[in-house]
C-alpha cells in the first residue's frame, strides 16, 4: 500500500464506561475529517465488544473511513472491520497478513526498535507505530522513541510510518516534519472540549506540511 493511502490522524478509542458517548465521541472526530479510527478496548465484555465494533464499523463507514482493530483478529473479521492493529505478543504478522488479505490495512507496534520495524514491513505491514514518542497518559512507562526513527525508516522500507504517544496538536508538527504519515492519538483527541475541531486541527497539520 503505498504511503499516499494513509497519511492524517490515527484515533484511537478513549475507554468510554458509555457505548452511547464512546459513539459520540468518534463520531465527532470523523466529523472534524479523521479517517482512520482504531478500536481499543481493554476493559469490556466480550459481547460489548462485539456491539461496539460492529456499531464503529457502521459510523465509519457512514463517513468514508476505515476501523482497525486492536489486538484481535478474530473481531475484525467477524465484524468486517477494515484491518488490525497487532502489538508485539498478539500474534504472528505473517499469518495474520495471509488471513486478512491483500485490502485489509495490518498495523504493528514497533516501539523504539527499528529492526522490529523492518521485520514487520517484511512480514506485510502496512504501517509500523513508533512510540512513545513523548510520555504518554495512556503508557506512562513506555521507553521513548526517537524522532528520527521516521526519516530512518524511509530510507529503509515503503510501510507507513505512525507515531504514537503523548501527542498534541502542539508538539505535533515535528512528528510529520520527520516523516510521521499517521499520528494516532487518544487523550489530546478525545479529553478536547471540542473533539471534531481539534480533530480538524491535526487534519489541517498534515495539510499545511504538502503545501
Amino acid at each position: 500500500m503505498a504511503r499516499t493511502e494513509l497519511r492524517g490522524l490515527y484515533a484511537i478509542t478513549p475507554e468510554r464506561a458509555e457505548r452511547a458517548r464512546l459513539l459520540a465521541d468518534v463520531g465527532a472526530a470523523l466529523a472534524g475529517g479523521c479517517r482512520l479510527v482504531q478500536y481499543r478496548d481493554k476493559t469490556s465484555p466480550m459481547p460489548e465488544r462485539v456491539a461496539r465494533a460492529r456499531a464503529l464499523r457502521e459510523l465509519t463507514r457512514a463517513h468514508g473511513a476505515r476501523l482497525l482493530i486492536n489486538d484481535d483478529l478474530a473481531l475484525c473479521s467477524l465484524v468486517g472491520a477494515d484491518g488490525v492493529h497487532l502489538g508485539r505478543d498478539d500474534g504472528n504478522l505473517a499469518a495474520a497478513r495471509a488471513i486478512l488479505g491483500p485490502e485489509r490495512l495490518l498495523g504493528a507496534s514497533c516501539y523504539a526498535d527499528p529492526a522490529a520495524a523492518e521485520r514487520a514491513a517484511a512480514a506485510g505491514a502496512d504501517y509500523v507505530a513508533f512510540g512513545a514518542v513523548y510520555p504518554s497518559p495512556t503508557k506512562p512507562d513506555a521507553p521513548l522513541a526517537a524522532v528520527d526513527l521516521f526519516s530512518r525508516a524511509k530510507s529503509r522500507f515503503t510501510a507507513n510510518t505512525c507515531a504514537i504517544g503523548g501527542i498534541t496538536v502542539d508538539n505535533a508538527p515535528p512528528l510529520i516534519a520527520a516523516g510521521a504519515d499517521l499520528l494516532a492519538v487518544i487523550t489530546d483527541l478525545f479529553d478536547a472540549p471540542d473533539i471534531a475541531a481539534r480533530a480538524a486541527a491535526y487534519q489541517r497539520l498534515f495539510e499545511e506540511s504538502a503545501a
